[in-house]
């Protein structure tokens, strides 16, 4: 019995054990089922709140693009609206343009009207006119109505003759000046040769200032033989390693350059060298002097000179006038009254030949008396040339008033060969006066700050005071200032005048 009851108690026991713990494992999973459905709930809160701030965000971008979707047909109305308004604007002012061109021909049709009711009042009354004719000369003879008619008809014609030929004349002169510029300009353009002014400077350089001593010889006996055979100065003075030879002759200048060259190189510096040396530089020049003579003379093309003239014009090539070659001048000249002849139809070769030949007397000018264009006619004469070469010789500097055309083109091919920029030095002294004298002009004007004058004397900046000086004032300034250095300087080609009137504000951020 007492095993019965404690077996039932031991299974009592178990049953209230195996009680709780079942109500344990069930509130176990009741506690666990219900933090889940909290996590499950907040989860489906979360993407809630998730989706419906997405659907927010979807619904503000939607509302953005439609906002400028319609804000950009908006703008499309309205520039479409624009471009409507502006053509109604052109139309209007067609319409106003059309309106006022038919006012215009309205206002000249009634002009033209007044002019044909003119014109008519003038048909009748030469119409009475000649009614009241026909009553005379219904009076009058045959002859005497033929000799009224050829007198009239005689005065029309003089007079139609003397408009006819004034017309003409000022056309000539139109033409004329015209077909003038045209020429030169071709001329020029097809003949396009250097332009470069050459110094002759006869220095010679010494090896040291020892050779001085030598040049000079005992007693002076080299220098002096030097001297008396090539009839030049020798000019030996505390110049550091140069001696200058000077002479008025460009040929014996060279001469005794050479010659005194070859001294130096050679070494043997006696009188015997001297003049062995002096022979080999004359004949040196000799050959140089005729090769630069006939150089000329088929560069040019006009062959046949006789010998003695190509060696007169070979010698040109050691003279210059105004630091300019006178044998390329004389080379250019050639070519250009060639081109002058081509382009009016004169004869070529006749104009060539007086422009190579046309400085010939330089040659000679050292030697004979008289201006260079007297002689180099002289000269030409001698040589049987025809009369028309000669007066392109002779009249090329205006002293002799040309007779032909050749004279005419010689001196227009000259000035223009000698006129040609960089083609002749300029002496510097003159060429500041020049710059300053435009300057002191400008200054002269009231109102004038201060010039200066650039360009190599071409144009002349002025600065105005720009209280004193307005701008139409500035203007005529200008115009002023150009005429008073026309009439009272002189210059080469023109001269710009710009007046610059300036007024500046400054200020400074601090």
């Amino acid at each position: 019995m007492p095993d019965i009851v404690v077996v039932g108690l031991v299974a009592l026991v178990a049953a209230l054990v195996g009680f709780f713990t079942a109500l344990l494992i069930r509130r176990s999973f009741a506690l666990a089922s219900e933090a889940t459905a909290r996590a499950n709930s907040e989860r489906l809160v979360a993407e809630a709140r998730a989706k419906q701030k997405e659907i927010l965000l979807e619904a503000k971008d939607e509302a953005i693009r439609v906002a400028k979707a319609a804000e950009a047909d908006n703008k499309d109305r309205r520039a479409e609206l624009q471009r409507y308004e502006t053509r109604l604007d052109k139309k209007d002012e067609q319409l106003d343009e059309q309106a006022s061109a038919l006012v215009e021909r309205e206002k000249k049709i009634a002009q033209k009207e007044l002019a044909i009711e003119g014109e008519r009042a003038k048909v009748g009354e030469l119409q009475e006119e000649q009614r009241v004719e026909l009553s005379r000369v219904a009076a009058l003879t045959q002859e005497e109505a033929r000799e009224v008619l050829l007198t009239r008809v005689e005065d029309e014609v003089r007079e139609i003759m003397n408009k006819r030929v004034r017309d003409l004349e000022a056309e000539a002169r139109e033409r004329a000046d015209d077909k003038a510029r045209a020429v030169i300009t071709m001329s020029l353009q097809r003949y396009a040769a250097e332009a470069t002014a050459e110094h002759t400077v006869s220095v010679v350089t010494l090896p040291s200032d020892d050779m001085k001593g030598r040049i000079i010889g005992r007693e002076g006996r080299n220098i002096r033989t030097l001297e008396q055979l090539t009839g030049v100065d020798l000019i030996i003075d505390d110049t550091p390693e140069a001696v200058v030879v000077s002479a008025f002759d460009p040929i014996r200048r060279e001469v005794a350059k050479r010659a005194l060259e070859r001294l130096l190189v050679d070494g043997r510096i006696h009188p015997a060298r001297i003049e062995e040396m002096v022979g080999k530089a004359r004949s040196e020049i000799d050959q140089i002097v005729k090769e630069a003579g006939e150089a000329a003379m088929y560069e040019v093309g006009v062959p046949g000179i006789h010998p003695d003239l190509i060696k007169l014009l070979g010698r040109l090539h050691f003279r210059t006038s105004f630091g300019q070659n006178v044998l390329r001048h004389s080379v250019e000249v050639a070519h250009v009254a060639g081109m002058l002849a081509a382009e009016v139809g004169y004869d070529v070769q006749i104009m060539k030949r007086a422009g190579l030949l046309h400085d010939i007397g330089k040659a000679l000018d050292h030697e004979v008396e008289g201006p260079h264009t007297v002689i180099g006619g002289d000269l030409l004469k001698r040589y049987g040339f025809p009369q028309t070469v000669i007066d392109g010789v002779v009249g090329h500097h205006g002293d002799v008033e040309p007779v032909t055309l050749v004279g005419t083109f010689i001196s227009a091919a000259d000035a223009i060969s000698a006129a040609r920029p960089g083609a002749r030095s300029e002496v510097v002294s003159n060429y500041i006066q020049r710059l300053t004298e435009l300057e002191a002009v400008a200054n002269a004007f009231p109102g004038v700050e201060k010039s200066f004058a650039i360009q190599a004397g071409r144009e002349v900046r002025v600065m105005v005071r720009p209280g004193e000086v307005d701008d139409l004032t500035a203007a005529r300034l200008a115009r002023d200032m150009a005429q008073k250095i026309q009439d009272t300087l002189q210059y080469p080609g023109q001269i710009k005048i710009t007046v610059i009137r300036e007024t500046r504000s400054v200020d400074y951020a601090k």
